[in-house]
């Protein structure tokens, strides 16, 4: 979670190396960028640290690795430069790209730095501080911004060995499995189950596209007079995989509560001028061509993004167990692993009933 502008009690000038030898490699690959530098750790983030940094009056933004033992393929900040890097040359709005470091001795992990996006951040997806109109329209951007990424041509823009088409479920099932498991610190009976229903019901479906794996409200920015988004951030789970594991897990805000995680079931959507479901799901598939969704496949895409945000959670629980976090909060999100888990279940057993 990257680049947004936090409110003065989450940011402190501070960082855990040496200024002065940053200073001097980004003067040799970020252009224009001169003079001394100063930090603030951006705090609201649950994965890699993340800095803004200023220089002779202009902001950006420094991304690293986490210290410490890292779970196999997570932090990847290398995979995050690159794609947004690449999105640059299509319709998707992304924050511009300036430099990848992997030299580790410059701040002790790699780091890539981009422009700091400049707007509006919101948590809720009811979006009480938004007029009728203005919510409405921004709902129907955000709608369009994930079907015009997923419409990317990834091949066109140089990342077609950005993973790998094909067989997406079932390989994300058992990587979030196994995840899970090296992050397990108690038993969670709902968990079980699902690792073991999922493989059992993958839907049929070849589709693939750039997906963004964690395309939620708190990752995007809002023009700061516009209901439209500038920028799309947190791209550290991002790869080759099937749309619909992506769209399901972002429309996971229609079916959980913002207790359980940052949703708005329960809400009067049509007061609100929010789309029902169901409409948000034929806007997307209009936009991408999808002629119809099956709904027992769309009831399974929906538990398989419930399963692997729990698994996520879990992860940020383990990382507070054992300090490597770099979220004060973490603690409290970890725990909402379980609930998650558990409202994933009730979901299949409403399909079996």
């Amino acid at each position: 979670m990257t680049g947004r502008e936090p409110p003065p009690a989450h940011a402190h000038a501070s960082s855990p190396f040496d200024e002065a030898v940053l200073a001097a490699y980004l003067r040799d690959h970020v252009h224009g960028l001169r003079g001394p530098i100063r930090l603030e750790a951006l705090s609201g983030g649950q994965s890699n640290p993340t800095y803004r940094l200023t220089a002779n009056g202009r902001s950006y933004v420094l991304r690293k690795q986490p210290e410490g033992e890292l779970l196999p393929s997570a932090h990847a900040v290398d995979r995050e430069y690159r794609i947004i890097t690449a999105l640059a040359r299509t319709d998707v709005p992304v924050p511009r790209t300036y430099c990848y470091c992997a030299d580790r001795s410059i701040i002790g992990t790699p780091f890539f730095v981009m422009d700091f996006a400049q707007g509006r951040h919101f948590w809720d997806p009811a979006l009480p501080s938004l007029g009728q109109a203005d919510r409405a329209a921004l709902w129907d951007d955000i709608n369009s911004v994930i079907a015009r990424l997923h419409n990317v041509d990834y091949a066109a823009i140089g990342v077609a060995d950005y993973g790998r088409p094909g067989n997406y479920f079932e390989r994300q099932i058992g990587r979030w499995s196994k995840q899970y498991r090296a992050s397990e610190t108690g038993t969670i009976e709902s968990m079980d189950r699902l690792i073991e229903w999922l493989p059992q019901h993958i839907i049929d479906d070849p589709a693939s596209s750039i997906v963004h794996g964690d395309f939620r409200l708190d990752n995007l920015i809002v023009h700061a007079h516009e209901p439209r988004i500038v920028a799309v951030l947190d791209w550290e789970l991002s790869t080759l995989g099937h749309p619909l594991a992506d769209f399901s897990y972002h429309a996971m805000a229609w079916r959980l509560t913002q207790e359980q995680f940052r949703g708005m079931a329960g809400k009067d959507l049509a007061a609100l001028r929010i789309p029902a479901e169901r409409e948000y799901v034929e806007r997307y598939c209009a936009r991408t061509g999808r002629d119809r969704l099956d709904a027992r496949d769309w009831e399974f895409c929906i538990v398989f993004s419930m399963f692997r945000l729990a698994a996520i959670l879990q992860g940020i629980a383990k990382r507070a167990l054992v300090g490597t976090s770099n979220d004060a909060d973490a603690v409290g999100v970890g725990a909402r692993s379980r609930a998650v888990a558990d409202v994933a279940w009730q979901q299949v057993e409403a399909m079996r009933g």
